[in-house]
């Protein structure tokens, strides 16, 4: 749950990352940003985890290899005389792509929540 929950609020900082990059597609030199939370969920899933368990939320933090979303500037590219590299259409295929995501994220939170009554519940509906 908790990683869904993280997932949720990645995708809640992409969608205002790429709001943030259309609103700026005219501004001279402006660089877009990008949000990265998948693939270091990727790969705290392949590490497995140390076994640790955090107790208060300052105490390891970042230690334990924890998916964060961190956005993340892209300086490397200029796709414009004026120096702005943000791609019209790059960032609507992300917001597809994130609005598919987020709606995933929703869905399995919810099939959780219901198995949860349902159990609670004790089978009843």
């Amino acid at each position: 749950m908790d990683e869904l929950v993280k997932g949720l609020s990645a995708s809640a900082l992409r969608q205002r990352v790429i709001a943030h990059n259309l609103a700026n597609f005219n501004t001279p030199g402006f660089k877009r940003s990008a949000v990265s939370f998948e693939e270091q969920l990727a790969r705290a899933r392949q590490s497995g985890g140390d076994g640790l368990k955090r107790t208060h939320p300052a105490h390891l933090n970042g230690a334990l290899g924890e998916p964060v979303a961190k956005v993340k500037q892209d300086r490397t590219t200029t796709r414009r005389p004026d120096g702005n590299n943000v791609d019209l259409e790059t960032e609507m295929i992300d917001l597809v792509i994130n609005q598919l995501r987020y709606n995933a994220y929703v869905q399995q939170v919810n099939s959780r929540f219901n198995r949860w009554r349902y159990v609670i519940n004790e089978g009843r509906r």
